[in-house]
């Protein structure tokens, strides 16, 4: 630190100041287990900001070090890829949730989930592992291979993952659900309510329903396949049962029993949409509990779009692809990009637009990898300029005299893994 840096990598810095505020390193401390003079935590923090910049594979290239990079970490060097992987293999799947829901906690008390509407879906990523497993299609168009399938959990209302859970392709959706489901229990605050959780025709499984149902301390809303079955449950319901909310839409609610259940009636929220008899298109959903139809079919259910489009945005922090099938290492870099994911949605409600709608692979390559500058120490503090800043006044409000704004917060301005230096910011 005694020498200047100056390079186009030091953007990383400023997600230094939400981790100080989310505490991602005392988090990332009681993980590793190691003190802050030894080098575990530190190889996690690297871990954490290289899913930041949606890059995988650099350490060997050393493509990141003597710019800064490095040093963001508490380290003069960039660690060996088998440095990682031991890091990763000496802790378990437990860990890699217990870390998760810490981390889940932490952001609750931020607000960054509502906890009313949940969307779950899987994200199966494709593996090219030589182990013996059985294949499945990521889709109806795709050609079965073998995959990872990897589980989430997102607060519809934020916007925001709660928490996921990964495995071999092996595992279905009924057995997964419940376990990561678990897991945001553990991380929400429901004051009273059942949170009413979205899914997609995957999760219409008599075995998940009824554990919803009977166990869990929520609602469930799925699709009911378009089967014979279905079919005629909705012929047999009455016009008369149909109530008319606005042109081209009615709903009607009765009681549905589904074979094998070791619980009582579900709930068939059906809607339908035209006018004409003969142009009736009719969609029929299973709800756990009798719940307002109208308000769950029109304005809950159509935000599980989110889930898909949190996908689309931030899968490049780790979420899409699957390095290896431990998957005691694969659940350790995939919760590292949690702590990414949550530090640059942070971030991002401080620099402005256009970079805060960007998604993570556009805000890592011209934003976080973009932004010149150095990095110098000034007495206590160490101090990062940069040169050509976008909305460098807005930014300035929010970054510059960084140490008496955390205090303000309640958050300690000194930066353990530096040696308790404190951080701050200037913009020229």
């Amino acid at each position: 630190m005694a020498d200047k840096i100056s390079g186009n990598m030091v953007g990383i810095w400023l997600l230094l100041a939400e981790h100080l505020r989310l505490g991602t390193w005392d988090l990332l401390k009681a993980w590793s287990g190691a003190a802050d003079e030894q080098v575990q935590t530190r190889l996690a923090m690297q871990l954490v900001n290289e899913r930041a910049l949606c890059v995988k594979g650099i350490r060997q290239k050393r493509t990141l070090s003597q710019k800064g990079f490095e040093l963001a970490n508490g380290l003069p060097f960039i660690a060996t890829d088998s440095a990682i992987h031991h890091l990763l293999d000496e802790h378990t799947v437990a860990d890699a949730q217990h870390l998760q829901i810490a981390l889940g906690k932490i952001r609750q008390t931020f607000g960054h989930f509502d906890g009313r509407i949940l969307a779950i879906d899987p994200h199966r990523v494709k593996s090219y592992s030589k182990r013996q497993m059985p294949r499945r299609k990521k889709d109806k168009d795709s050609k079965p291979a073998k995959l990872a399938q990897t589980f989430f959990c997102l607060d519809a209302g934020t916007e925001q993952p709660i928490c996921f859970t990964t495995a071999c392709s092996a595992r279905t959706v009924t057995k997964a659900t419940p376990e990561m489901l678990t897991m945001a229990a553990k991380i929400l605050k429901f004051n009273g309510e059942k949170p009413l959780v979205m899914a997609d025709n995957e999760h219409y499984t008599v075995e998940l329903l009824d554990w919803i149902r009977s166990t869990s301390p929520y609602d469930m809303l799925v699709p009911m396949p378009n089967n014979q079955s279905v079919r005629r449950s909705i012929t047999q319901v009455a016009e008369q049962a149909f109530t008319r909310h606005w042109a081209g839409y009615a709903t009607a609610k009765s009681a549905y029993q589904m074979k094998t259940s070791k619980n009582g009636a579900y709930y068939q929220f059906i809607q339908r949409k035209g006018e004409r008899a003969d142009d009736y298109d009719f969609k029929a959903f299973l709800c756990t509990r009798d719940r307002d139809e109208v308000e769950d079919l029109s304005i809950h259910y159509p935000q599980r779009w989110h889930i898909e489009e949190f996908f689309n945005k931030d899968q490049s922090l780790g979420w899409d692809q699957a390095g290896t099938m431990n998957l005691n290492i694969q659940y350790g870099k995939m919760t590292m990009a949690l702590f990414a994911q949550a530090a640059s949605f942070m971030m991002r409600a401080r620099i402005g637009l256009p970079a805060a709608h960007w998604d993570a692979q556009h805000l890592a390559q011209d934003f976080l990898r973009a932004l010149e500058g150095d990095i110098r120490v000034k007495r206590d503090t160490i101090i990062v300029t940069y040169y050509n800043a976008p909305n460098s006044e807005r930014m300035k409000t929010h970054y510059e005299n960084l140490p008496d704004r955390l205090s303000a917060e309640g958050v300690q301005p000194t930066i353990p893994w530096l040696y308790d230096y404190k951080l701050d910011f200037r913009f020229k």
